[in-house]
């Protein structure tokens, strides 16, 4: 006890009746938790009345490991999946199974419901297996039975689905809470046995829970009372996988009597982080009001930096990162990236590479290998090589042509007993094919045939976007609802990328593109490796480092563009950046750029409302460029550009596309817009006034 502040003290001597503790980042919650069940045992209640529930098993091991430390016992900590398995083990037979049930995991379970969606006869509708999967799992954590969806499909399939599953003894991952509630909430001799069981129950991260957890939690918690719950509402950010800050913020009516404690001392960061972080969450209206602060002193004012773009803001991140290696002699595995969404990574890797920074990427995938980036980047490939069969191989079916593998077997076999690279072989090919195949196949090269024609006339990132509009690609990804929106922002990158790259190349070719991003290899570190740790907000949750870079503070990103439309999803993206923030230990730099390619277009870009937000004496701005960034001969040549209206008949000169005659002024969606003849390429081009850049020639 003498090593706990006065609070913690509390929390640790209650006993008996409901208790809320909110506890605010870095406040030494697990410490609490642990020391607050080495009370009870202390007062001699027996371990097995005791049950521990979290939200992840590693979570649920690093407490087990803390009491046994303390207390060389044994007590039932779980996450919620287990302990509801643990419940349907002992009593499922009150619902018509056998205890000896099996649990299908996903792939199990997207198996089944093909199964049944062919029996309803909707399996040759796209999309439609993840659309009914997504659906089902969603009506389960919200406790929602087959007959009271609105919508038939889903209400049928459910119904369906759900008897498959009880005639073949299996539950899925979602019925390890649905069906327990099920069972406690329809059995008063089950509800009395468990309520009976554990006599002291304790639920971590209760911001987290969603309505199946909660109303387990309540269930069994309803008897004795003794429910000890610790959560943060400021920290509750995953309400897509469907938690309910609000069953927190309502303890206190689902309990009468409760009693709430709010730890503020934190443990892990200095002042001006966290006065900075209370500030900005205090504009949530809906929230227990708490303020974290430190012993630890002020530190280092919050660094904000305002880039010119995406590639001078990582340039930034990745100097920065250097001078405090050399500096501060901070070792790499203690400096953490956080962004708003995986597609974001781009810059940051491209920065991380070219100046030799080991990092790795947590909870996804380097930004060159993800799918959707390999798989436009094969087809980019078959624009340069007619032979490159693994490129073949990887889009012929993207979208599907009916080619299977055996079909691509002998394709690829004859092409090579007549010594004639893959695509030349497929215009003209002798393998037996049904129709489907032979439209799909002749498509295929016609594409790959057209865009060779494009790749003179056509920059480099127009030439992808036609790629991607021909190839039908996008539809192909809506074929996946579910990341189809962190795919399609990667491909946004991409196209950025290519943008980027052009710039910076005198002479730039296809070829040449794909032969740098070839070596952009993963550099995924090994284990005795120090890295700089790339992640988004939703990964940092839980983490901590000395040297924080909190990047892309721009309406859109963070904020999220698919917040926009509901106050209470900018409260939650408002709780996202206070979780970065909270992250960094020492350190904390907030950066932003002032202009991005979207799908090839520099656009202007607003700094995020969450910056308004955050007191000035907090705040350092850095303004200077890092000294290795050198400006592009396109930055030189913008300096003489103009930007101001220009009229029919002058004469201007566009970097690119050389000298030309402006025929016509008007107003497009991104506003002024001319139409120009170019008459050493013999063309004419319409190009955006804002983004042109065009130069009067007098």
């Amino acid at each position: 006890m003498n090593e706990l502040n006065p609070q913690q003290q509390l929390a640790v001597a209650h006993v008996e009746g409901p208790l809320l503790v909110l506890a605010g980042a870095g406040s030494g919650k697990t410490r609490v938790v642990t020391q607050r069940i080495a009370h009870l045992i202390d007062l001699g209640i027996l371990p097995s009345d005791i049950l521990a529930v979290t939200f992840t098993n590693k979570a649920a091991e690093e407490m087990r490991a803390r009491i046994r430390s303390v207390k060389n016992v044994q007590v039932l900590t779980c996450t919620f999946h287990s302990l509801g398995a643990r419940i349907l083990r002992e009593s499922i037979q009150s619902l018509g199974y056998q205890p000896n049930f099996a649990i299908y995991d996903e792939e199990d379970s997207e198996k089944l419901l093909k199964s049944c969606l062919d029996e309803l006869q909707l399996s040759s509708q796209k999309g439609l297996l993840k659309e009914v999967r997504s659906a089902i799992s969603t009506a389960k954590n919200n406790l929602q039975d087959p007959q009271s969806l609105a919508e038939k499909l889903i209400r049928e399939a459910f119904s369906l689905y759900q008897g498959k599953l009880k005639e073949y003894n299996a539950v899925d991952f979602d019925d390890l809470l649905y069906l327990p509630v099920k069972l406690l909430q329809n059995n008063e001799s089950v509800k009395e046995l468990y309520q009976n069981r554990w006599l002291f129950l304790l639920i971590d991260e209760y911001q987290d829970t969603n309505l199946a957890q909660y109303t387990l939690a309540k269930i069994l918690a309803d008897k004795h009372h003794n429910l000890f719950a610790v959560g943060d509402p400021d920290q509750s950010i995953y309400s897509w996988r469907g938690a309910r800050y609000q069953n927190i913020l309502n303890f206190e009516r689902d309990f009468p009597g409760a009693k709430v404690i709010t730890l503020e001392q934190n443990y892990r960061s200095t002042n001006h982080i966290l006065h900075a972080a209370n500030a900005l969450i205090e504009h949530n209206p809906n929230r227990y009001k708490k303020n974290l602060w430190s012993s630890l002193g002020d530190g280092d004012k919050i660094g904000l930096f305002i880039a010119q773009s995406e590639r001078h803001e990582a340039e930034f991140v990745s100097q920065k990162i250097l001078q405090h290696v050399a500096e501060q002699k901070f070792p790499y595995d203690q400096i953490a990236i956080f962004y708003r969404t995986n597609a974001q990574s781009r810059p940051f890797e491209d920065a991380l590479l070219a100046r030799k920074i080991p990092y790795i990427m947590i909870g996804g995938q380097s930004f060159y290998a993800r799918r959707e980036i390999k798989d436009l980047l094969a087809y980019l490939r078959l624009l340069v090589s007619s032979s490159d069969v693994i490129a073949f191989l990887r889009t012929i079916n993207l979208p599907k042509r009916g080619l299977g593998p055996a079909t691509l077997d002998k394709l690829i076999e004859s092409a090579a007993q007549q010594n004639t690279p893959i695509l030349t072989y497929c215009e003209n090919p002798d393998v037996q094919l049904s129709t489907r195949q032979q439209q799909g196949l002749r498509e295929y090269v016609q594409l790959i045939r057209h865009l060779r024609t494009r790749i003179s006339t056509l920059k480099l990132h127009e030439l992808l976007a036609e790629l991607i509009t021909g190839s039908h690609y996008i539809d192909f990804l809506k074929e996946d609802p579910e990341t189809f929106q962190d795919r399609k922002e990667n491909i946004d990158e991409l196209i950025g990328k290519a943008a980027e790259w052009e710039e910076d190349h005198e002479n730039p070719t296809l070829q040449a593109f794909l032969e740098e991003l070839s070596l952009r290899t993963s550099t995924d570190a090994k284990a005795n490796i120090p890295s700089v740790k790339l992640m988004t907000l939703h990964n940092s949750k839980g983490l901590e480092f000395p040297l924080v870079f909190l990047v892309g503070l721009e309406e859109d990103l963070l904020p999220h563009i698919n917040a926009k439309d509901s106050e209470e999803k900018i409260e939650e993206e408002r709780r996202l950046c206070y979780v970065g923030m909270t992250r960094a230990r020492k350190i904390l730099y907030l950066t932003l750029a002032m202009h991005r390619f979207i799908w090839g277009i520099s656009r202007s870009m607003t700094r995020s409302r969450f910056i308004k937000e955050l007191p000035s004496q907090h705040l350092l701005s850095l303004t200077q460029r890092p000294h290795n960034v050198q400006p592009s001969q396109h930055t030189q040549f913008t300096e003489n550009a103009t930007t101001a209206p220009l009229s029919a008949g002058t004469q201007v000169l566009h970097q690119q596309f050389g000298s030309g005659t402006i025929l016509r002024c008007f107003e497009s969606s991104f506003g002024l817009a001319y139409e120009v003849r170019f008459p050493d390429s013999e063309t004419t081009r319409t190009l955006v006034a804002k983004f042109a850049k065009l130069r009067p020639i007098s």
